[in-house]
């Protein structure tokens, strides 16, 4: 692509410009206040073990009823910016929908295989919980980092949607293909995970349908009292910052629970690190060249890299300790998880950011 002319350029950096000056001051140092979530979780994990056991206590079945709540706050204000009416126009763009899929169902799960056997082959716990991680395709915190980069709302809303309908249809049927079928062909050690449809469905009954369903009734409600205008320019403004808090409650709580852990086991938690961190960003990467190359603007190729490249955390951990405990090797892979998908997602906003200047122009 040419460069851009200096006057263009200096537009598209003063628009920039303009749009992190608008930024809040939890949006704009989101990384610092990530970071030291993930500290005071750690910290109050060792300072008050019976934390931990409280937050496990609270539970609706397998899920941590505060954690299921951060998650709910965390999700509500995304779902309810969607804009419902549109998602026919979004659904007909069968560029976007086919290379999600391919990207989320074939790419993701298989290369977050090979990645397992080449840096952990003699560590059978942690290689199991990450190909279980890759299995979960992302439905609850994409919305965040979809919103933060400026990728299109209405196109992340499908594309969960369609995730969550594949997850409950093919989780286990490529679990047990990942974990045990695959393995076998190539003559190497095998597993078995042994989840049910209904533990799969909970997940995206919880974490998808209950804040689906408020966003919903908040548009069409709001709009029909209120007018688009007084929901869009005033009552959206008042519960976006809740994504984050709930956000950050969340990441506090998930590492209160398994602060222990970490902490104790710092080279392992280092070997399972380097896998997710190299996933992150060949997922990130191939995704956003391949929309490209396939002709999508920058607000859909944002939204197709960032639920292509995260994956649904609380499916996974919840699966790994359901399956082997909660001390596994398995579930410690998956508390890793986010312990590395945070921060690095946070940082692929800002490469997605700077991708729509230096590639796009500034323009969507």
């Amino acid at each position: 692509m040419e460069p851009l002319p200096p006057s263009t350029a200096a537009t598209v950096d003063a628009r920039d410009a303009a749009v992190l000056e608008k930024l809040s001051l939890l949006d704009r140092f989101l990384p610092v206040w990530i970071g030291a979530a993930m500290l005071a979780g750690v910290l109050l994990g060792r300072l008050l073990p019976g934390v931990g056991e409280a937050l496990e206590a609270l539970k609706i079945d397998t899920v941590s009823l505060p954690i299921a709540v951060g998650l709910l706050v965390m999700m509500y204000p995304p779902l309810a910016k969607v804009r419902y009416g549109e998602l026919g126009r979004v659904a007909a763009d069968k560029r976007l929908l086919i290379t999600s899929l391919v990207l989320n169902w074939v790419i993701g799960p298989a290369l977050m295989f090979v990645l397992a056997w080449t840096f952990l082959p003699d560590l059978p716990e942690y290689r199991t919980g990450l190909i279980i991680v890759g299995l979960a395709r992302c439905i609850a915190m994409v919305l965040i980092w979809n919103d933060l980069a400026c990728g299109d709302r209405d196109a992340a809303a499908v594309l969960v949607a369609i995730n969550s309908v594949f997850q409950i249809a093919a989780y286990s049927l490529l679990g047990y293909f990942y974990l045990s079928v695959l393995p076998g062909w190539l003559g190497w050690e095998q597993q078995i995970l042994d989840v049910s449809l209904w533990q799969i469905t909970q997940a995206v009954l919880i974490f998808l349908g209950i804040p689906l369903l408020a966003g919903h009734l908040s548009r069409t409600l709001g709009e029909r009292r209120k007018g688009r205008e007084w929901y869009e320019d005033t009552f959206l403004p008042r519960i976006s910052p809740w994504a984050l808090y709930g956000l950050l409650a969340t990441v506090v709580m998930l590492f209160a629970l398994q602060g222990d852990q970490i902490v104790s086991r710092p080279l392992d938690v280092g070997r399972i690190a380097v896998p997710l961190l190299v996933y992150f960003a060949l997922m990130f990467g191939v995704s956003f060249a391949l929309g490209r190359r396939v002709g999508l603007g920058y607000e859909r190729n944002a939204t197709l890299s960032f639920t292509a490249a995260g994956n649904n955390f609380e499916l996974a951990i919840a699966v790994a300790i359901g399956v082997f405990g909660a001390t596994s090797g398995q579930a410690l892979a998956g508390v890793v998880g986010p312990l590395i998908e945070v921060p690095a997602l946070v940082g692929l906003v800002y490469v997605a950011l700077w991708l729509r200047r230096k590639v796009y122009g500034g323009v969507a």
